[in-house]
């Protein structure tokens, strides 16, 4: 069903009236209507009219979306070439309108052969497939409630190598392994022996696992003794280390043939053997001897001595046997802990599982029978990435950049570092971003490329021929911000014997951190050494300096400062001489002061009259040629002007006023008409000169007094003898003469003459007292007895008159009928109405109208008998 009243002027269509749906509510209280519109939306944009009989009101509502916020901010990202980008950002609502920027562009949809844009609910991507050194920028997601804002940096493609292969000596029937470590673990390689590429077999194996490169060779042979190399697809690299085969050399000697140590193969020395700390430290000695040695390792302690591993009291001396030795002081069997030694009948194999610092030392191997013995000293070096370096420190922060400074790792993992890697964050991020792919040689770095304004931290890591450290500690987090520019129109505005006051507008470019105030400074002429004009900063733009050596030249300069510190300085281009300059007095009279000046009586006077001079004037007013006096006059000079105050005019301030100011014997003068005005006197001896017919002929005499200004006319007037209502005739009659005509023969007449002027007339409109016209309530038509038919609408009538308006109520046999819905009660100009609906005859009785004011109260009654038809 239509509900009656309420109509949508614009939205689903113009005009239409609205249905009663769940989303409106309509309420009706009293003679009050109200429309309800629940869970609003767009669609409720419009015009609404509300329809009463034949008048209409109407209102308009606009809609508007919430703003859209950021509930998640974009990541810096840190990609190669040819690597896929993805930002993410998540709003506060589904479904939200957002737009892509990059360095302020906004992203569009024609774009979409790079750019891809995903929405997921709350979350929206930007994806670019295959990035370029062109997409490094700024990219920023802007919703109608902020932006989130992220740097993408990409860099060339480059490979890094971790961890180098290593020449290998190994002997007969042995296993070789090559094993090299990149920083791309998709980054396939080809393995070449010779220069030629090796192809993998049941002896030869080839493995790629992450990061880590194999070439593993079982029982190697001496065919296998070559050149290896692992080159890296798509990268003009090559590692390459050699394979030594150990040939053991018997040669054929009787029995009883004294023991030897053979290390003489070809490319195989006693010379320092280099293991990577967690590797396997293998230490393969081929021996002879008949009979079979006995092995003794030992290893140097710190002190100089050396701990030999004595073989066991009861075991045999034969090839085989079981040995005990000494490591480092500590007696070990071979098979406890990281230590086996294995010996056979021609070799010796020591071998320590996840080499350690501690491993590192010079090793002495020794080998006795009957007939003698022989021995070979063995030197191992452990070396590992160094140690992480201590955390760095943070220096010269400028508006987008700043210089990051630490110290070498205390251990250098036993071999030289090679360079470093810096990595920086976002303070409120988790994601490391890394700044140079070229090793850093230096121990300090300046990183660009920053946001102003953000609270950054630097980490680095230390690199050497094994690998990269751990990263240090976070520095102290900073926030790149920069010092304002200079200030700008840098002005003398005035110069005195011992001052100089200067004026300047604020630097054009202030910044992130703000403005904290302005330092301002001095020197002599020729001079490089700055004074201060003021302890601390000042706030405005314009200052006076005092207590300045007069005569000198001075050159002043002004800095803007914040958080950063000082801007660049802002010098005046000439040198400033202090020294009063005489200046001839002059009056800059405005041009409205250059006429009469015309003030109502009463009206306050302000004459502000500029000037100029140096030094300082003195001004004197005079007025008709004598100095002013009195306190209704008063005079305000300050250093460019002089003001002539009068708070309330009279009539005697009229006149001719002088002001002059004067330096020495040098003087100004400018004079100024001050005419004070008011209304007119009326005008004098007002005469009938004739009488003729139907017109009368008046004079009279000017006013005595014309207010100080010109008569500007006159108003006439006349008035019957007998009602004396005043009826104007002229009106701005200039003459002092006149006719009056249309009178009536026989009636008799006064007659009146205003003067006016610019002021206004002669005369105040007469004024009334206020009248009281309350009364108190009196019924004029009181209510009369009546007698009806049951079941026909009677009517019961009555007058009264009151005032204010009185309040009536209705009661029948005492009982207040308001509540009652069966009497409906009427007042319209005084004339009071109960209808009563069809009658029964319990509706007889008396009827009681009362009207209450506040002037008091007065009651009618009547008597109504309700018969029942026969």
């Amino acid at each position: 069903m239509e509900h009656p009243g309420w109509k949508g002027v614009c939205g689903p269509p113009p005009g239409t009236p609205l249905w009663p749906l769940r989303r409106y509510i309509f309420e009706s209280v009293g003679t009050k209507r109200t429309l309800t519109i629940s869970q609003c939306s767009l669609a409720d944009d419009a015009a609404y009219q509300c329809v009463v009989g034949g008048e209409k009101c109407s209102t308009e509502l606009f809609v508007k979306e919430p703003p859209v916020l950021i509930t998640r901010a974009l990541e810096d990202q840190l990609v190669m070439v040819g690597q896929r980008v993805e930002f993410e950002c998540e709003v506060s609502e589904e479904g939200a309108q957002v737009k892509w920027l990059k360095d302020g562009v906004e992203l569009t949809r024609e774009e979409t052969f790079k750019y891809r844009f995903k929405k997921d609910g709350r979350r929206h991507h930007l994806i670019i497939n295959e990035a370029t050194l062109e997409d490094a920028g700024h990219y920023a997601l802007r919703t109608s409630g902020g932006q989130a804002l992220a740097e993408l940096i990409v860099q060339e493609k480059k490979l890094e190598v971790y961890q180098s292969i290593a020449d290998l000596a190994v002997g007969a029937k042995d296993q070789a392994v090559f094993k090299c470590e990149v920083s791309d673990e998709n980054v396939r390689g080809v393995w070449l022996k010779n220069g030629k590429e090796l192809v993998p077999d049941s002896r030869i194996k080839v493995s790629h696992i992450g990061r880590v490169h194999k070439l593993t060779i079982d029982d190697v042979t001496p065919e296998d003794e070559a050149d290896y190399s692992f080159v890296p697809e798509g990268f003009a690299c090559n590692l390459s280390a050699k394979l030594h085969f150990m040939e053991v050399k018997i040669d054929f000697v009787p029995r009883q043939e004294p023991p030897k140590i053979h290390l003489d193969c070809p490319g195989r020395t006693p010379d320092t053997i280099v293991v990577v700390a967690g590797n396997k430290l293998r230490l393969d000695v081929p021996i002879s001897g008949d009979p079979a040695p006995t092995v003794i390792w030992q290893k140097t302690i710190t002190q100089g001595k050396k701990a030999p591993a004595q073989p066991a009291p009861d075991a045999p001396e034969d090839a085989g046997a079981s040995d005990e030795w000494v490591f480092d002081k500590k007696l070990l069997c071979e098979t406890e802990g990281r230590v086996h030694v294995e010996t056979t009948k021609d070799r010796s194999i020591f071998t320590v599982e996840g080499a350690e610092k501690e491993d590192e030392g010079v090793y002495t191997v020794t080998v006795k029978n009957p007939v003698g013995e022989d021995q070979v000293n063995l030197t191992v070096k452990v070396i590992d990435v160094p140690d992480a370096p201590a955390a760095p420190k943070i220096s010269n922060v400028g508006e987008d950049s700043c210089t990051v400074q630490w110290e070498p790792p205390v251990y250098d993992g036993g071999q030289p570092v090679l360079g470093y890697i810096l990595e920086r964050k976002k303070k409120k991020s988790y994601r490391w971003m890394r700044l140079n792919f070229d090793l850093l040689r230096e121990l300090s770095h300046e990183a660009r490329r920053m946001i102003e304004g953000v609270a950054y931290e630097m980490r680095v890591y230390a690199v050497n021929a094994v690998g990269m450290s751990r990263p240090s500690p976070a520095s102290q987090p900073f926030m790149p911000i920069g010092p304002p520019s200079e200030p700008t129109h840098l002005a003398v505005e005035d110069v005195s014997d011992t001052t100089v006051s200067l004026k300047w507008r604020p630097p054009e470019r202030v910044g992130a951190g703000g403005l904290d105030g302005y330092s301002v400074e001095y020197c002599q002429e020729g001079c490089s050494e700055w004074v201060a004009a003021l302890q601390g900063l000042t706030e405005r733009t314009a200052m006076l300096v005092k207590d300045l050596p007069t005569r000198a030249r001075l050159l002043f300069r002004v800095r803007a400062h914040n958080v950063a510190g000082p801007g660049a300085p802002v010098t005046t281009k000439e040198p400033v001489t202090v020294q009063e300059i005489l200046q001839r007095p002059r009056l800059q009279l405005p041009r409205h002061l250059r006429q009469t000046i015309q003030k109502k009586v009463g009206e306050p006077v302000n004459l502000l009259i500029p000037f100029q001079g140096k030094p300082r004037p003195q001004v004197t007013w005079t007025k008709e040629g004598q100095p002013l006096a009195g306190e209704e006059v008063s005079i305000r000079n300050s250093p460019t002007d002089t003001i002539l105050f009068i708070r309330a005019a009279h009539r005697m301030h009229s006149g001719t006023y002088q002001v002059t100011v004067r330096i020495e014997n040098m003087e100004d003068k400018a004079t100024l008409v001050l005419q004070i005005v008011d209304k007119p006197s009326p005008p004098q001896d007002i005469r009938v000169t004739e009488a003729w017919g139907f017109n009368v002929a008046l004079e009279w005499k000017p006013p005595q007094d014309d207010g100080n200004t010109e008569i500007w006319g006159y108003t006439v007037q006349k008035a019957d003898k007998k009602t004396m209502e005043w009826f104007t005739v002229l009106e701005h009659y200039r003459r002092t003469h006149c006719v009056v005509s249309e009178l009536i023969i026989g009636n008799g007449y006064y007659f009146r003459v205003f003067s006016h002027n610019m002021v206004g007339i002669t005369y105040e409109p007469p004024k009334y007292k206020a009248l009281d016209f309350s009364e108190a309530p009196s019924f004029t038509h009181p209510l009369a007895n009546r007698s009806v038919i049951a079941g026909y609408n009677t009517v019961l009538c009555c007058a009264v008159r009151g005032s204010p308006k009185p309040k009536i109520s209705w009661f029948k046999n005492g009982l207040d009928l308001g509540e009652d819905a069966r009497f409906r009660m009427f007042s319209k100009q005084g004339v009071l109405t109960l209808e009563i609906r069809k009658p029964c005859p319990f509706d007889g009785g008396v009827y009681v109208c009362r009207a209450t004011n506040l002037q008091g109260e007065a009651q009618c009654e009547c008597r109504l008998e309700v018969r029942v038809p026969q």
